[in-house]
């Protein structure tokens, strides 16, 4: 330490020992003069241990694998090389010859660096570009949803002049724009996705994420960490590097949640506190995430019946009810079937290049269809129909009766000169009077023909149908 207290330097070693990187310092024989405190921390080695030691007695005694100072020495030069001490550590070295008046080397100053903080800092930086890679993917696929809605704005709007659609059509004119959460109701295939389409398109939030989950797709035990998220190693099987949920991708943005009603009791509570306080927590994280998420739910069963057994949240049930839209089965909207033919035959026609026309006895036969499966059967029937058949073909009632597989007296529906209006009329009081003399009582009726029950009673005495005689 002696040589240490000839240095010009006012106070050398307080500076020295506030330096992040280690300092060494060897004589020209290559002894030992000077280490810092980050020297100490890094090598692990204390100062005792080092100072007043030549270095080539440290490399043979293993606390190097190999010392820069002996090689700065001899070539005069500046020398970068990595070494590996006794600890493990790798350290980056850069050995400097400090020259007295006469050119000749007086010392030798070796600054070492953990390459462990620089090896963190790079695995830091490749863990952040990969979940920006992440984030970007998500926002790219949210973007993309977005454009895909917007492309296909034309084909989402609701098709129909019935009073119901005109109904449907004002209801969503009159929530779009409002931040309320909305419950649409209504048999399957009869165009929930759609409406919610139309309150999306429609909302301040059109060009925010819009994110579609059917949680009667998604297993219970799954559905949890697909709307939350969770973090690295939250259970078993979960990916190491965690997973944003759907409300995380929805932020800012809606969310559709259909076929609320399959959704599991426990995870209902859940649900309720997103709506509540309006955050999250993922599954093995302790943080809540604050979120601004809007809630369009949907589904095909009677929530109310559901909250009757127990097997839906009241609370939760009356948190989705702020806005509710019923879209009533295309059997009682009879009059969108040919505009809904027409639609999709267009479409079907362009997609299989043909040119495939109804007849009217045809598409009587079409009308008075039950449709069981809505909108969704009509569509697809309908391109089965353009498939099977020829290029330029005009489609007979024959042909419809084989391909919806259902039977029609030829007198009540075509030649007997009546009215098209008067021919749906007879064909629908057989309907509901065969269904009435069958079942015996409205109540089974509307179960059966899966309508309302007051639809049977308002079609019963509007078509002179007695009901008196029925336990209803």
């Amino acid at each position: 330490m002696t040589y240490k207290r000839d240095l010009e330097f006012y106070d050398f070693e307080r500076i020295a020992d506030i330096l992040y990187d280690g300092i060494y310092i060897a004589d020209k024989h290559g002894k030992t003069v000077f280490v810092n405190k980050a020297y100490e921390r890094i090598t692990g080695l204390k100062r005792e241990q080092v100072v007043g030691k030549y270095v080539g007695d440290l490399i043979e005694t293993g606390l190097f694998n190999y010392g820069v100072t002996p090689d700065v020495i001899k070539t005069k030069k500046q020398i970068n090389a990595t070494s590996t001490i006794h600890n493990g550590v790798t350290v980056l070295i850069t050995g400097t010859p400090l020259f007295n008046n006469k050119g000749e080397v007086e010392l030798i100053v070796v600054t070492n660096r953990d390459m462990s903080d620089l090896l963190r800092i790079e695995n830091e930086l490749k863990k952040s570009k990969e979940q920006m890679k992440i984030v970007e993917k998500t926002e790219e696929k949210n973007i993309q949803e977005i454009e895909h809605l917007r492309k296909k704005s034309v084909e989402s709007k609701i098709i129909g002049e019935s009073e119901e659609i005109k109904n449907i059509i004002q209801m969503i004119n009159q929530v779009a724009k409002l931040d309320v959460n909305v419950l649409i109701t209504g048999e399957t295939g009869v165009g929930k996705e759609v409406v919610s389409n139309e309150i999306y398109m429609n909302s301040t939030r059109h060009n925010k994420p819009f994110i579609k989950v059917n949680c009667a797709a998604i297993p219970a035990n799954l559905l949890e960490a697909e709307l939350f998220g969770y973090e690295k190693g939250a259970f078993t099987g979960a990916s190491t590097k965690g997973k944003l949920g759907l409300f995380e991708l929805a932020n800012h943005g809606t969310i559709l949640l259909d076929e609320i009603a399959d959704m599991p009791l426990d995870l209902q509570v859940k649900l309720l506190r997103v709506i509540q306080q309006r955050e999250i927590t993922r599954i093995g994280g302790t943080k809540p995430i604050r979120l601004d998420v809007r809630i369009i739910a949907a589904t095909h069963g009677d929530l109310k019946e559901l909250v009757s057994k127990g097997k839906f949240r009241e609370d939760l049930y009356y948190r989705l009810y702020v806005f509710p839209i019923y879209i009533p089965p295309l059997r009682v909207r009879t009059s969108d079937i040919e505009k809904l033919t027409d639609y999709f035959l267009t479409v079907y026609n362009n997609k299989y290049g043909k040119e495939i026309t109804f007849k009217k006895d045809a598409l009587l036969v079409w009308e008075s269809y039950s449709w069981p499966g809505n909108i969704r059967e009509l569509q697809n029937v309908l391109e089965r129909l353009v498939i099977i058949s020829n290029p330029s073909e005009i489609i007979t009632s024959s042909k419809v009766k084989k391909l919806l597989n259902i039977e029609m007296d030829d007198k009540e529906s075509i030649g007997s000169g009546e009215s098209y209006k008067k021919i749906i009329e007879s064909f629908e009081k057989k309907v509901l009077q065969n269904a009435i003399d069958l079942y015996g009582t409205t109540r089974k009726v509307a179960e059966h023909l899966k309508i309302d029950q007051s639809t049977v009673v308002k079609k019963a005495k509007k078509l002179g149908i007695k009901l008196k005689k029925i336990n209803n």
